[in-house]
C-alpha cells in the first residue's frame, strides 16, 4: 500500500483506533501518522530491525510473531496485535538496542517520527505528549513483566539451592553410611 492508499483508508483508520497503543490518537491524528507511515511485510527470517542502525521509525505489530535478539540471544518475544516496538531509538536517539527479526509472516504499520519536527509547535507538542504516554505504557508493561520473571528467576534459584544443599546432605550422609558399612 502505497502512503495516500494508508492515509484515505477509512477501515484501516478504525483498525489502528483499536489497538491499544493508538487508541488515544484521533481519527485525524491517525490520518497525519498514517502519511508517514508504511505497511510492511516481513517474511519468518526477515529481518526487521538491526542492532546498531540508527534511524527514526516505530513499528506497531499488525500480525505475526517477532522476537527481539541482542547479542545473538533471543531476549523477548511480540505477538499480541498492537505490539509496539523500536521505539527506544526514537526516545533516547541512540542506535538500535537490538534487532527484531519476524518468526513468521509479519504485517507492520511501520512509522517514520521524524515528521514530528516539521509539525508547528502546538500539534508537536500534542503528539509528543501522546506517543510518550504511549511509550511510557509500554515501558511500564514491559518493566512489569520484567520483574515478575526476576521475581520468578530468584524463586527457582532459592529452590535449587535448597535442593542442592539437600542433596549434599544426602550424599554427606551416604559417604558416611559407605564408610561405616566398609569397616
Amino acid at each position: 500500500m502505497d502512503k495516500e492508499t494508508l492515509k484515505d483508508n477509512i477501515e484501516l483508520v478504525h483498525h489502528l483506533k483499536s489497538l491499544p497503543a493508538l487508541q488515544f490518537f484521533g481519527q485525524e491524528d491517525l490520518k497525519r501518522i498514517l502519511r508517514f507511515s508504511k505497511l510492511k511485510k516481513y517474511k519468518a527470517g526477515e529481518m526487521i530491525i538491526e542492532e546498531g542502525n540508527l534511524d527514526k521509525w516505530v513499528y506497531f505489530l499488525i500480525s505475526g510473531n517477532v522476537k527481539v535478539i541482542k547479542r545473538g540471544e533471543v531476549i523477548d518475544a511480540f505477538q499480541r496485535t498492537g505490539d509496539i516496538f523500536g521505539e527506544m531509538c526514537v526516545i533516547d536517539g541512540g542506535p538500535r538496542s537490538a534487532s527484531v527479526c519476524a518468526t513468521d509472516d509479519v504485517v507492520c504499520l511501520a512509522t517514520d517520527v521524524s515528521f514530528v519536527d516539521d509539525l508547528v509547535a502546538d500539534e508537536q507538542i500534542a503528539f509528543c505528549a501522546i506517543f510518550y504516554q504511549i511509550v511510557a505504557e509500554v515501558m511500564a508493561r514491559r518493566l512489569r513483566e520484567t520483574s515478575e520473571e526476576l521475581v520468578q528467576e530468584q524463586v527457582m534459584k532459592d529452590v535449587l539451592s535448597t535442593r542442592l544443599k539437600e542433596t549434599q546432605e544426602e550424599l554427606r550422609r551416604a559417604k558416611e553410611e559407605i564408610a561405616r558399612l566398609k569397616k
